[in-house]
């Protein structure tokens, strides 16, 4: 009797984790709701800046990112597979591999931003300053919500970490991989902000 107790205890604990996730989630996703709607109001407001300032940006870093995440996605969900096979190595490997992956896409990142900076386009630069008032907000909001996706992206490789140590000392198992499967909800979550971002700043002309 003791143990079906425990087990549903267990049981509604693993629910009530993946229902918290689900509503950071949902958080998350007003967050960056709220600022594409600020990109579309400025957007309209200065289309031809917005559309001068996006093609200084590179289209093939940007395509890369997005394939890398893409990949990123497909392997955290097969560890979450894996896992579930009892496939330890497996699971050790994909969220490697998921790892390696974002660490990626923060170079790529950082070299665009310092390619950007090294041109004197910066927040508050004085080029942009001189450009105007419409590619003062195109690379504010570039800067910004790259920059908090970044963030997100880090927080993300710690979460995955955390679960690839917790994996190997044998703390998350088959029976008990919940910790996981948050971990892949929150980089999917990663994974769709980037898609909504990447054909805003860099596709659409």
């Amino acid at each position: 009797m003791s143990e079906t107790i425990a087990h549903h205890n267990e049981h509604r604990d693993d629910e009530a984790s993946k229902l918290g996730m689900w509503l950071f989630i949902f958080t998350e996703l007003l967050l960056f709701g709220g600022l594409f709607v600020t990109y579309a109001v400025y957007r309209h407001g200065h289309p031809q800046a917005f559309h001068l300032a996006a093609e200084q940006l590179d289209v093939v870093v940007g395509t890369i990112n997005t394939v890398i995440l893409l990949i990123s996605s497909m392997t955290i969900a097969m560890s979450t597979t894996a896992i579930q096979k009892k496939d330890k190595r497996t699971t050790l490997l994909l969220i490697a591999i998921t790892l390696v992956l974002a660490l990626v896409f923060l170079v790529n990142k950082y070299f665009e931003w310092s390619a950007k900076i090294g041109h004197g386009i910066w927040p508050g630069s004085p080029l942009l300053e001189e450009l105007g008032r419409g590619d003062t907000l195109f690379f504010g909001l570039y800067f910004f919500m790259t920059g908090l996706h970044a963030f997100h992206i880090i927080v993300g490789m710690v979460l995955l970490t955390v679960v690839f140590v917790r994996v190997q000392k044998e703390k998350l198992t088959f029976d008990n991989f919940q910790l996981l499967e948050n971990g892949g909800l929150y980089w999917h979550l990663v994974d769709l902000i980037w898609i909504f971002l990447f054909p805003l700043f860099y596709l659409i002309t």
